[in-house]
């Protein structure tokens, strides 16, 4: 299969933007109209990314500005974080931590080389920023990191807009444990849809691995009414709740935190997931990206 296919190259004023072929399937960069020098990456027309590389805090996705409000939280403002992010995209969030946190080191394990290759070329990373970009599955690079050097952990990892099953398990996460530093977070960027029977299987499975969780997700989701993501965080120490709400509340769609004792009863008594019984994601609906 070729890679590099380009169209027209191009920012707001009606050009089409960018066409590849990546390991993933066909990616698109597609400017955005309303700010001068900003992106959308999507594989095989479902959205990935969206890249602002004037203003790399700014965060388009609902579920990117709730982990943007997880690194916010996730140490005193400012301090730069030792930082895994596991599915890379158009490395989005690795930005956004780098600007928000200077001096922070930061991984990012995205197993789709020709996408790397196609983020780098055409929506470079800030000289500056500690970034290293290590194109491996997901489980494999997070197995190299030492144990304990992570203050976070981000896991954003779709396949064919299904988190593939690997990653969904005790094991996976007790191998994310092990790399976290004591009272390190991890973020999980899940999706789900009605019954909710994936997303209630992977609280079950966190809560067998972490002391404390919080679930952040648009209240249609929670309810099972529509397909959507959830932003899972999880910690052996306190979780700022109060201010993830405040925040989660103020955004311009407004999300809600589950947690506690109302979290552990939304699962419905799921089980913990294992590397024998997981299986991937499901499959968003066709009509979501239409």
């Amino acid at each position: 299969m070729g890679r590099g296919r380009s169209g027209g190259r191009g920012r707001s004023g009606g050009v089409e933007g960018v066409t590849a072929d990546v390991d993933g399937g066909l990616a698109r960069l597609v400017p955005d109209r309303d700010r001068a020098r900003a992106w959308t990456l999507l594989i095989d027309g479902a959205p990935q990314s969206h890249v602002d590389l004037d203003d790399p805090t700014y965060l388009s996705f609902e579920y990117l500005r709730r982990f943007g409000h997880v690194v916010d939280l996730a140490a005193p403002p400012g301090k730069p974080l030792q930082a895994v992010h596991l599915g890379g995209g158009a490395f989005t969030l690795a930005r956004y931590v780098a600007a928000t946190r200077p001096r922070s080191t930061q991984q990012v394990v995205e197993r789709d080389a020709a996408l790397v290759q196609l983020v780098r070329r055409e929506l470079p990373l800030d000289t500056r920023a500690r970034i290293r970009v290590r194109s491996v599955d997901a489980r494999e690079g997070l197995a190299k990191v030492p144990d304990g050097w992570a203050g976070l952990v981000v896991a954003d990892v779709f396949s064919g807009a299904r988190t593939p099953a690997h990653l969904t398990s005790t094991e996976f996460l007790d191998d994310v444990r092990r790399a976290l530093a004591p009272g390190g977070v991890y973020a999980a960027n899940l999706a789900d849809g009605p019954p909710l029977a994936h997303l209630r299987g992977q609280i079950a499975t966190a809560a067998a691995r972490f002391a404390e969780l919080a679930l952040l997700a648009d209240p249609a989701v929670l309810r099972g009414k529509r397909f959507g993501n959830a932003v899972l965080v999880a910690s052996d120490a306190p979780l700022p709740i109060a201010e993830l709400t405040r925040r989660a509340a103020s955004d311009p769609h407004p999300g809600r935190v589950q947690h506690g004792r109302d979290l552990l009863d939304f699962t419905g008594g799921a089980a913990p997931v294992t590397d024998l019984a997981a299986v991937a994601s499901p499959a968003p609906p066709e009509s979501l990206f239409h």
